[in-house]
């Protein structure tokens, strides 16, 4: 979905998501990102693996979800798909930030970014990595 302002992505995170490259949102999202080094992110700009309290504004529900890679996916733990339109929507948002995102039932549902909870960039952790990254990474000799 098209929207007028760009959204800020980590260049680690706009590396891993062009692979991505069969969904349509996506990739108009990616199109229309500000890429810039992990360690010069805001903390308040939601990249991959964080925790993300968002609004639905028509009906006022908060929800808290943490956006992941397809493979991470688990709606039981509250992990969502960057594919999945609430994934795709809130990727590179920054609190207060609102959109309006179409819904595969035909809907278009205002949401607004309330609060980052967990920035993996903000933390200095490895959670903002894939699995397989962290896999790599452990098996590199020091």
């Amino acid at each position: 979905m098209s929207n007028d302002r760009s959204i800020t992505i980590t260049d680690r995170d706009f590396a891993l998501l062009r692979m991505l490259r069969q969904e349509a949102n996506l990739v108009s999202e990616l199109e229309r990102a500000d890429v810039v080094d992990s360690h010069d992110i805001p903390p308040d700009v939601v990249t991959m693996n964080s925790r993300v309290t968002f609004e639905d504004v028509a009906s006022r529900k908060m929800t808290e979800v943490t956006i992941v890679f397809p493979h991470d996916a688990d709606v039981q733990a509250g992990k969502v798909s960057v594919l999945a339109p609430v994934g795709t929507a809130l990727l590179g948002l920054t609190e207060g930030d609102s959109i309006v995102w179409p819904f595969p039932d035909g809907s278009s549902r205002c949401l607004r970014v309330v609060a980052v909870t967990f920035q993996p960039e903000a933390e200095g952790s490895r959670a903002g990595q894939t699995k397989a990254a962290r896999d790599r990474d452990d098996k590199t000799p020091r």
